[in-house]
């Protein structure tokens, strides 16, 4: 059943609070035409699939611009950036070799390596994989013009996505057109370069960016490398039909791995690499390449049809810290991944508007196929050398989906309706049959139907209150059915996938033309959740572990002060704990334990100075406060809350057609010592995985108009 009950006592609160805001709108003098068009306002798609204000959106939604990107950091990895919408969760890692532990509402915080349980795309173009598991390492925040996140219910319209949706929307080429270049050094050895150009040519337009990171870590045994191209054109017809073509390259030649760290060690020096990791040369290798096609006609004023094509190859190479004695037994899969992967899809939509009843219907239907297909090979790895061949299989999986929402406004309140229906097939063909080791083919295949409801009650050109109820479910990824818990041979195909029951009441409210408020209470109560058996060497293996639920509030608030001024702040609270006991012996986990990886809360808070957007000095303070976070099922540890005060100041200046800027950043004023993510269930107690102290990083930037 729904998680409603609990939610009764703060919906009234938040609903209370809700009508007397609606009053005192209302009462105000309606001297500011336009108000509720505030620039405040984001423009997002994600709600409703179609442009429209995030005041309008049916929905927590919340979007971030370039500039906010740029100011964030050095444009290293998205959870630079993220922090400042309620509800998301990027832990620095500090490891190249890893993807950002990146969570929505409690959802995803299990990843120990790739994204799970929330859906990325760029540019329209699923970045998650069909099963489930996406790579936030490829997207190149250089490119990026907008970030924007889609927390709860209707989130679940997106198929194969238990806690929310996040989408890049890389920048276009305008006119006048645009070439420059950037050049970054900071801590730790850190150094980035990039070079961009944009503009429009016989009425196709074009952004081209390049950049390259290179590092040698905060930790022993850390540096990395990497480097990304990627291109947008984007054409128009005379019919109005638009194509855009969105191509990227990715290339990661070296990250390596320090590992987690025991309390001991964290203790004794933070900065040290795991000696399994050392031991064992536990790096990662990794090349991208990806093309995605966009075409949006429309029909007439009314009807849109929407077609996209993508397709990509992704080779992995792997060393992992698991010890040489371990990998001995015949049926183990080695300890280096080598990993081959094609993948690609399709799909179509059809949007319309019409009157219905006197009232406005927005309505909107689609299809999509994907397809990803893998060699996975394993080796021994012997001390980082490449020994015999333990494993070698060919995994398909394949998703098709359809779905359609409807919403319809009347009077005061907009009706928002949806089902998705999804069927994800697994295909495991295994050519590595020897004595000891049986032949390990096999198949699984999930399917769901998802509905979602919620009402939008426009209270005034200043108030929106939103309730939205839905189902959703999350597949197992091929990454979570490797290997199976009970360490015997083969995938671990008998894993059911987890289904949700989503709640969610939320409230926009725009008290001043300069100043914004949202607020959502959001409860979720989760069946089968795919939780970490162990962790141990860097491989992982999952289970089944009954029902969780989360429950949380978040809060969003951005004014502008004064016209140099603005002040930014975004807060969870979230409650995330294991409604069912599991295991047994050692094993067992108790009812009401905390589920690991999630923090008990989570507040930034930012304040930016710029008297002048295009040119003279600006500045800007930001806090960043973490709850703390339990690191295993069992709740036996726990990484302390912490309290990160960063610094930015630049200077910007225009001659002519060109544009110079500088900036310098400093993080962790204060020097702390602190844990910036976990690795959940980790078997040899190695859960830690500390962020640096006191770090800079200073950047310049040239670019001309043309």
């Amino acid at each position: 059943m729904p998680p409603v009950p609990r939610l009764v006592p703060c919906c009234a609160t938040l609903l209370a609070a809700s009508l007397l805001a609606a009053k005192a709108v209302s009462a105000q003098p309606a001297s500011e035409p336009g108000a509720a068009s505030s620039a405040l306002d984001e423009v997002v798609v994600s709600a409703s699939r179609a442009e429209q204000r995030a005041f309008d959106a049916p929905a927590a939604v919340q979007s971030i611009g370039r500039e906010t990107i740029r100011e964030a950091g050095p444009g290293i990895h998205l959870g630079e950036s993220l922090a400042r919408i309620p509800g998301v969760v990027a832990l620095d890692r500090q490891n190249w070799a890893q993807d950002p532990q990146l969570s929505i509402r409690g959802f995803g915080a299990r990843a120990t390596f790739g994204i799970r349980g929330v859906r990325l795309m760029v540019d329209g173009i699923p970045a998650t994989m069909p099963d489930g598991q996406g790579q936030a390492s490829a997207i190149d925040l250089a490119a990026a013009e907008r970030i924007e996140v889609l927390r709860g219910p209707l989130a679940q319209l997106y198929g194969n996505a238990a806690g929310g949706v996040v989408q890049v929307f890389s920048r276009r080429g305008r006119e006048p057109g645009e070439a420059g270049g950037e050049v970054g050094f900071g801590s730790f050895g850190t150094r980035r370069y990039g070079l961009s150009a944009s503009g429009v040519v016989g009425g196709v337009s074009g952004a081209l960016d390049v950049s390259r990171l290179e590092t040698d870590g905060y930790r022993a045994w850390s540096s990395a490398e990497r480097r990304s191209a990627g291109a947008v054109l984007e054409t128009t017809t005379a019919a109005g039909t638009r194509a855009t073509l969105v191509a990227q390259d990715f290339d990661q030649p070296r990250a390596l791995d320090p590992g987690g760290l025991t309390r001991a060690q964290l203790e004794a020096d933070p900065r040290q690499a795991s000696p399994a990791s050392v031991a064992q040369q536990a790096r990662k290798t990794v090349a991208q390449r990806q093309f995605g096609l966009v075409v949006e006609h429309p029909v007439d004023a009314d009807r849109t049809l929407t077609a996209r094509v993508h397709g990509g190859q992704r080779d992995v190479y792997q060393a992992l810290s698991v010890p040489l004695a371990a990998q001995q037994s015949p049926t183990s899969a080695g300890g280096i991944v080598d990993l081959d992967r094609g993948y690609g899809g399709l799909g179509l939509q059809w949007s319309q508007r019409a009157r219905l009843a006197g009232g406005a219907l927005r309505a909107t239907v689609g299809l999509e196929a994907e397809r990803m297909a893998e060699r996975r090979r394993g080796f021994v790895n012997n001390a980082g050398v490449q020994g015999a061949l333990k494993r070698d299989e060919d995994n398909v999986v394949q998703s098709t989906d359809a779905y359609g929402q409807l919403a319809w406004t009347s009077g005061a309140f907009t009706w928002t309706g949806g089902v998705r229906t999804s069927r994800i097939a697994f295909r495991v063909d295994d050519a590595f049959v020897v004595p000891g080791n049986p032949d390990d083919s096999g198949r699984t295949t999930y399917s769901a139907t998802n509905p979602v409801a919620g009402v939008t009650w426009h209270a005034s050109e200043r108030l929106n209150v939103y309730a939205n109820l839905g189902r959703g479910f999350e597949t197992p990824t091929f990454a979570e059915l490797a290997y199976r818990s009970d360490g015997g041979s083969g995938p671990n195909l008998g894993l059911a996938a987890s289904r949700s029951t989503h709640a969610e009441l939320g409230a926009k409210w725009r008290p001043t033309h300069a100043q914004a408020i949202d607020v959502a209470l959001f409860a979720a109560r989760t069946d089968d959740e795919i939780v970490v058996a162990s962790n141990v060497g860097g491989r992982s293996t999952f289970r089944n572990a009954g029902r969780t639920e989360r429950r949380g509030v978040e809060v969003a608030w951005t004014a502008r002060l004064a016209p140099a001024w603005r002040a930014q702040a975004a807060a969870t609270f979230l409650t995330a704990e294991f409604v069912d006991a599991f295991g047994s012996g050692a094993d067992a986990v108790a009812a009401g334990n905390r589920v690991p990886g999630v923090p008990s809360r989570r507040v930034w808070a930012g304040l930016g100075w710029a008297p002048d957007p295009v040119r003279g000095p600006f500045a800007g303070v930001e806090v960043l406060h973490t709850g703390s976070i339990a690191v295993d099922d069992r709740n036996t540890d726990a990484a302390a809350s912490s309290t990160i005060a960063s610094a930015r100041v630049g200077w910007r200046h225009v001659v002519g057609p060109w544009r110079f800027a500088a900036s310098l950043r400093i993080d962790n004023l204060t020097g702390a010592n602190y844990v910036g993510s976990v690795i959940v269930n980790e078997g040899q107690r190695r859960f830690f995985e500390p962020s640096p102290t006191r770090s800079w990083f200073a950047g310049a930037s040239v670019s001309r108009t043309f």
